[in-house]
């Protein structure tokens, strides 16, 4: 290929990656994009986006470990992505086992074997490193300065976008964040797990929106505004809230009340997080076959979130301990709720959660992992966190 035609092809690429870097806004995403189209740009064999975490001083990539996606950390200053990030230079290494500054660790543990290095840093607006860009093994030969070059003005063109991608996610996490400390207003009335419910019914909420083929942004406002479904029981007297043992039938009535309660709390909010989540709250107790309440409504009268919310809410409920009852096997949940479709249920979003039921088994044991690290930490300050536990209306 003539000089001019391999100009005429990285222009090409170039063009490419720019518009594909710009139509994605979620980090994960980009970042995948990123690294796909850096290695084929440079004809690497892999490429890294390494990610400065500020409040930590660690770097941090996704590598791919056996069949699982791990999260790799490194500290600032270590490891060649981590001398580029704090010096701002790049580095073009012909033979990485011969350079002190690159580590073997990773290699060791993935069995790969790398042989050349380019890194340049990721600068954001303010000059400063927000990543590094480091590809490895390039098919043929070693990484040339023009390679460099490329590498440099693929670097500028994706740190504008990485920035926006971060703080569009640091967004969401703290719209999330604030929502989860809405709900647990109601829920900490209602239970001891709290968070553990909110957290899991969401998750599970996510992929059962997914699995009924809505959009990615449809499922994850789901996801986001489902930990909300129950705020209306704050409006429910701790008598009956609280009451271990079954309700009298005026006693259910107003707790069924909790729906409009939670409803009228939210409606007609700016955030469309907000509208959705008065929408859910108002419909979560809907039976498919029209015995469920406020409105008696069925099929497809219920909201397509509502439906979803359903049987994630209560799988998620069936499994966890509460005041009036065991913990189910996941087994026993599963038979109830696929014995309820048609019924209680949505029969199509049963057999999306049976259709992601290794999904929702993943989530449900990575929220459990969390909580097992929460009272870890617990265990570490006993004192302070039993007066908590021991006076819960402060």
């Amino acid at each position: 290929m003539g000089r001019r035609q391999e100009l005429e092809k990285r222009q090409t690429l170039l063009s490419r990656f720019g518009r594909l870097v710009a139509a994605e806004t979620r980090l994960d995403a980009l970042l995948t994009i990123i690294a796909e189209e850096v290695r084929h740009i440079l004809a690497a064999d892999r490429c890294s986006v390494f990610l400065v975490d500020p409040y930590k001083g660690e770097l941090w990539t996704k590598v791919t470990l056996g069949v699982e996606e791990k999260i790799l950390r490194i500290p600032m200053g270590q490891g060649i992505a981590g001398f580029v990030a704090k010096t701002g230079s790049a580095v073009n290494i012909r033979d990485a086992y011969r350079d002190t500054r690159f580590t073997q660790d990773l290699d060791r543990i993935t069995g790969y074997q790398t042989r050349s290095v380019l890194a340049v840093p990721l600068k954001g607006r303010d000059g400063k490193a927000v990543g590094v860009f480091e590809v490895l093994n390039k098919s043929k030969g070693a990484f040339t300065d023009e390679d460099e070059g490329l590498l440099r003005i693929l670097a500028t063109m994706a740190a504008s976008f990485i920035e926006n991608a971060t703080l569009y996610e640091d967004l969401r996490r703290s719209h999330l964040e604030t929502i989860y400390r809405m709900a647990l207003v109601a829920e900490f009335r209602d239970q001891k797990d709290t968070g553990r419910h909110l957290r899991r019914m969401s998750r599970f909420s996510g992929i059962l929106a997914s699995a009924m083929g809505l959009s990615y942004l449809e499922s994850e406002d789901i996801r986001y505004a489902s930990p909300l479904h129950d705020i209306g029981k704050v409006a429910i007297p701790d008598a009956i809230l609280r009451k271990p043992g079954k309700l009298e039938a005026l006693e259910y009535e107003e707790m069924k009340r909790h729906t409009i309660y939670g409803s009228q709390m939210l409606a007609n909010a700016e955030s469309r997080l907000l509208r959705l989540a008065a929408k859910i709250a108002i419909a979560h107790h809907e039976h498919f076959d029209g015995s469920g309440y406020p409105y008696g409504l069925k099929a497809k009268e219920i909201p397509i979130e509502a439906r979803i919310v359903s049987v994630a809410d209560v799988f998620d409920a069936l499994v966890s301990k509460r005041v009036y009852k065991g913990a189910w096997t996941v087994e026993d949940a599963r038979s109830y709720v696929q014995g309820q479709a048609g019924k209680l249920f949505d029969p199509e979003v049963v057999e999306c959660l049976f259709k992601s039921f290794d999904d929702v088994l993943s989530a449900m044991e990575e929220e459990n992992r969390r909580i097992l690290e929460d009272e870890t930490v617990k265990e570490a300050f006993p004192q302070h966190l039993q007066g908590i536990d021991q006076h819960p209306h402060v």
